[in-house]
């Protein structure tokens, strides 16, 4: 690995984002939307309270995870992937370049929604609201490394859309989102364990319910680290030279 190709990878990303005004307003303007039409539905209930934190990490968690998809597999495509991998860049290099580059704009998207939903939008958290942001981060980092994973898996940016009913609709019907996990089916349930967004949402219940932070939460936050860096090594070692 080498700090200074990787540094350049993730500022050449960053340019290149920076001049796709579409993209930006996905990453940052969608996540605020829809959190505010939630509190806007919600308005006078309890509701928003109760099911707002959730959702502040899954929408992030989806943006991410589509935005880093198709910009990855448009690198692939346009040859830009493979002209890059015939210079001295290992796969890792060039892989945490991108995760550096994504990273950083997962972090000003989770900061944005997150301090839009406590403030203007009213959200009640009962816990540290830095901690909040943290899981909000975390689940956009998420997002953002099962995207770089499946990446390497799609031909077109078509086929890496399509990868989001496999990898994101399972685990927004399982996460306990819709309904308590320990009320699922005994089936349902041990599938929800291994889903990785399932305990950045018992994370996201646990802060705003209670103002105290306890081992419980912290384990969830360690499941959600160790599946981004999992997802990113898988990623490292399935991204391809050529282009099929």
């Amino acid at each position: 690995m080498n700090p200074r190709i990787t540094l350049a990878t993730a500022g050449r990303v960053l340019a290149q984002l920076r001049h796709d005004h579409r993209t930006m307003a996905l990453l940052v303007a969608v996540p605020c939307v829809l959190m505010s039409l939630l509190a806007w539905i919600f308005d006078g209930t309890p509701m928003f309270d109760r099911i707002g934190a959730p959702l502040l990490g899954v929408f992030p968690f989806v943006v991410m995870f589509l935005v880093t998809s198709v910009a990855t597999l448009r690198e692939r495509t346009s040859g830009t992937l493979e002209r890059l991998l015939t210079m001295p860049m290992s796969r890792l290099d060039l892989l945490l370049g991108y995760a550096l580059a994504f990273g950083l704009l997962a972090t000003v998207q989770a900061a944005v929604v997150t301090t839009l939903s406590v403030t203007a939008l009213g959200l009640d958290v009962a816990g540290p609201v830095w901690l909040l942001l943290v899981v909000a981060v975390l689940d956009a980092l998420l997002g953002m490394a099962l995207g770089l994973l499946v990446s390497a898996f799609a031909a077109t940016e078509f086929q890496a859309v399509q990868f989001m009913p496999a990898f994101v609709l399972p685990q927004s019907l399982l996460c306990g989102l819709l309904v308590p996990r320990d009320t699922l089916d005994t089936a349902l349930r041990l599938v929800s364990d291994v889903l990785p967004l399932s305990y950045a949402v018992d994370a996201m219940r646990d802060i705003t319910a209670s103002d105290t932070v306890g081992p419980g939460t912290w384990g969830d936050l360690s499941v959600v680290g160790t599946a981004i860096v999992v997802a990113l090594a898988l990623g490292a070692a399935t991204l391809r030279r050529r282009t099929p």
